[in-house]
């Protein structure tokens, strides 16, 4: 290897970065790759999801510096580096109809602008992968729709000098690869269920699959199963470090340890965009970089 080998994950709010690719990232530190995570959003209108932690008052009115310090220590356990970008927390809108988003929340923001934060944060870094959500978000919150669309702008945009110019931007610089997680598909959510209920265990997958069943959903291309089981308790290490947000106690970690590493041991991805040869299905989001590394 002559150059070192870069990822970027970028996500919508604090805790995103530990459900979503988590032990993808800790296998790559572990093998020497610089991983930084790029948050879009503190998550200040994110709500207490951990019913151990509800009505705590101090909590509540400071809700934007604990996540600070939950990330500060998911951070340190998954080994990366992190950036904000800077953006406020859309929330999710609930009710029909829906209410509006609130004015200055970062899914108001203007696509093209608010990709410049972004193309500044690629060109410092200099990632050769950058990982993201779909055009749904993973799933609708208007956050990570966003996240979405200023990823694939600067993507491109990094290496533009006209739309970001670099005097301002900095040197310009093109990505080789861009995938979306999908980390939460029907093939690994199905295995796990039919793993327990062989075993004679209950399953926190039925109603999942049920609503799969019931809706519309088209199933995504997963392209890209990168092995990191060895990795798993990294990865919910960093999720319960965000207390706020997850229950230790809840469905996230209702799923045996060794049943997990034994029936599903890959975290996936879908290719979205590749500027170097790769040949499909792959098992590493270096595929074809680091043959021109």
């Amino acid at each position: 290897m002559t150059e070192q080998l870069r990822l970027m994950a970028v996500h919508a709010h604090p805790d995103d970065e530990s459900s979503k690719g988590a032990a993808t990232m800790a296998k790559y530190v572990s093998e020497g790759v610089d991983v930084l995570v790029v948050t879009c959003t503190g998550g200040e209108r994110g709500s207490i999801l951990n019913p151990k932690l509800q009505g705590d008052t101090y909590i509540e009115e400071h809700i934007h510096e604990v996540r600070k310090k939950e990330m500060d220590e998911a951070r340190e356990i998954l080994g990366v580096k992190q950036e904000w970008l800077g953006f406020v927390d859309s929330g999710l809108p609930e009710g029909d109809p829906l209410p509006p988003l609130p004015e200055g929340c970062f899914a108001l923001e203007d696509v093209d602008a608010a990709a410049g934060r972004l193309v500044r944060q690629i060109r410092a870094f200099r990632p050769q992968v950058v990982t993201t959500y779909d055009e749904n978000g993973g799933y609708p919150h208007p956050d990570h729709i966003m996240t979405h669309k200023i990823t694939m702008v600067a993507f491109d945009g990094a290496n533009d000098p006209v739309a970001y110019p670099e005097a301002e931007f900095g040197p310009v610089f093109q990505p080789s690869k861009l995938y979306y997680n999908q980390g939460f598909n029907r093939p690994r959510t199905q295995a796990l269920h039919d793993a327990l209920i062989a075993r004679g265990m209950e399953s926190p997958y039925g109603d999942w699959l049920k609503r799969w069943d019931e809706s519309d959903r088209v199933e995504r291309n997963l392209t890209t199963h990168v092995p990191c089981a060895d990795f798993y308790e990294i990865r919910d290490k960093a999720l319960i470090a965000h207390a706020t947000q997850i229950d230790p106690d809840g469905g996230w970690f209702r799923v045996p340890m060794e049943v997990q590493k034994e029936v599903w041991p890959t975290e996936e991805y879908e290719l979205a965009t590749s500027l170097v040869d790769t040949s499909l299905p792959e098992d590493d989001l270096f595929a074809g970089v680091r043959e021109n590394a």
